[in-house]
């Protein structure tokens, strides 16, 4: 089956965490994709460039590069990639994260059993600095029930994971400008729109969640994405305006937190310790 892998590379990132997500999708990967579509978020500096050009090298012609001139952010960078995507089917991935060596495998057959789902992802184990000590579970519910259910409180695919039809994400008009939830966001439209969605049980990745993360997640710029949130699920009538409201409020509250009890709260009420 044909696929487009789609990333998006900026500035920030470290040369050799790019590599490592290059060599676990491309070097160590059961079955290698058809095609990899890379956005250059704006000007990515020489030693990035440097990394890069060494795995144009390696990849030849399957590595489809895109670079934009200036920065513009997740979501936009992905909009410009999909119209480069010549399959239908895209595999999402970010460039610090390490795909399993049969991840593509296993979602190849996950859509060849299930061929009405148009959207899925799978479970992601977490780590900070070195993956041989990732043993936090990043869950996600698997059924369609489930999903739209857990779908009304937190986002229900893990974004570095997902795998979605083309044309539908089209269709719905691709990312949208939602700051920090543009994910979330697209999500809830698909399963507004009425598709089927699911998630894969198994792990299929090792994301890195160091450099400060439960930080970023804190403030009124967060507060502002979260009642755009509220709004979405009210609108696309995926949850009553009092429940919405209800939601609003604690998710809120949770974001004026201080930074570490973030992190012990994200750690001990939102992951899993994989046994």
């Amino acid at each position: 089956m044909n696929f487009t892998v789609l990333l998006s590379l900026y500035d920030k990132e470290k040369p050799l965490f790019l590599d490592q997500s290059f060599e676990s999708i491309w070097n160590n990967q059961s079955i290698r994709p058809p095609e990899i579509v890379l956005v250059l978020d704006g000007p990515i500096g020489n030693l990035l460039q440097q990394k890069l050009d060494d795995w144009k090298s390696i990849i030849g012609m399957q590595l489809k590069v895109i670079p934009l001139l200036q920065n513009v952010g997740l979501g936009k960078a992905l909009n410009e990639g999909l119209k480069h995507c010549s399959n239908e089917w895209v595999f999402r991935m970010d460039t610090d994260d390490i795909c399993t060596s049969d991840r593509f495998e296993k979602q190849i057959t996950f859509i060849e059993e299930n061929p009405e789902i148009v959207l899925f992802s799978g479970q992601v184990m977490e780590f900070d600095q070195d993956i041989l000590d990732s043993n936090i579970l990043k869950a996600v519910p698997v059924s369609f029930k489930e999903i739209r259910k857990f779908a009304q409180t937190r986002c229900p695919f893990n974004h570095m994971t997902v795998a979605y039809r083309k044309s539908i994400i089209e269709k719905l008009g691709g990312y949208q400008h939602h700051l920090f939830m543009e994910d979330y966001n697209l999500w809830l439209r698909v399963i507004g729109a009425g598709y089927t969605v699911g998630n894969h049980p198994d792990v299929l990745l090792y994301a890195r969640v160091g450099n400060g993360m439960h930080a970023r997640r804190k403030g009124f710029e967060y507060i502002k994405s979260e009642k755009q949130l509220r709004d979405l699920k009210k609108q696309l009538k995926l949850q009553s305006p009092i429940h919405a409201n209800i939601w609003f409020l604690a998710r809120s509250l949770f974001r004026l937190l201080p930074a570490s009890l973030l992190g012990k709260i994200y750690n001990m009420f939102l992951r899993k310790r994989a046994k």
